[in-house]
């Protein structure tokens, strides 16, 4: 067991909201167990959370030697669709803002953009020049997160897809389909499809 709130504040000559603060990131982490009435406690087997960082796709394609391209193919302000479902919390008629891109290697086809920002939260996307820099791009720079969520999958190119990606239609695609949220407010959703030739690596 670990002491108290006032005790740890107390010890260390700091307000009680710095030291619940410090708590709260500890139990994030894993390393102490916070139940109600139970008190808190070191965690006997501390699990090892793992962080979520966006990769800005134009970094990617150069950190791996590439030069980037980028294009915009269509940017509009819409209601959330009804067909997010792994959006729960996605609010109803929300201001939206949809954008499709392709994101290109070497004047090839690298990745294409599906992606719906919800504008409650990130208002300032509606006036960035998003033909210059990508919707991706844009929000790792200025908008923060407070947890996310990856789906990796495998699926067929649907004839949009197929065009953009110069694959045929119905050809195997690499997903990535990622939710960001504030608290419990989403902030965007979006589908990156890659030819099924990409490779995905990570650090943990």
């Amino acid at each position: 067991m670990i002491p108290n709130e006032v005790d740890l504040a107390e010890e260390f000559g700091c307000a009680r909201a710095t030291v619940n603060r410090a708590l709260r990131e500890l139990a994030r982490s894993g390393v102490i167990d916070r139940r109600r009435k139970a008190g808190t406690r070191v965690a006997l087997n501390p699990v090892r959370r793992a962080t979520l960082e966006i990769p800005v796709i134009r970094q990617e394609v150069e950190g791996r030697g590439g030069t980037y391209g980028y294009a915009l193919l269509s940017r509009e302000i819409v209601s959330s669709p009804a067909d997010m479902s792994d959006l729960a919390a996605w609010p109803e008629d929300a201001h939206v803002l949809h954008v499709r891109a392709l994101h290109l290697s070497d004047g090839r086809p690298y990745a294409h953009e599906d992606r719906w920002v919800n504008l409650e939260v990130a208002p300032e996307i509606e006036g960035a020049d998003l033909g210059e820099v990508s919707a991706n791009e844009w929000l790792v720079r200025n908008v923060s997160y407070s947890r996310g969520r990856i789906v990796l999958s495998a699926g067929a190119a649907d004839a949009r897809i197929a065009e953009v990606l110069g694959c045929e239609s119905g050809a195997p695609v690499f997903q990535i389909e990622r939710t960001t949220w504030l608290h419990e407010t989403p902030i965007t959703w979006v589908r990156l499809s890659y030819p099924a030739s990409h490779r995905l690596s990570t650090s943990i």
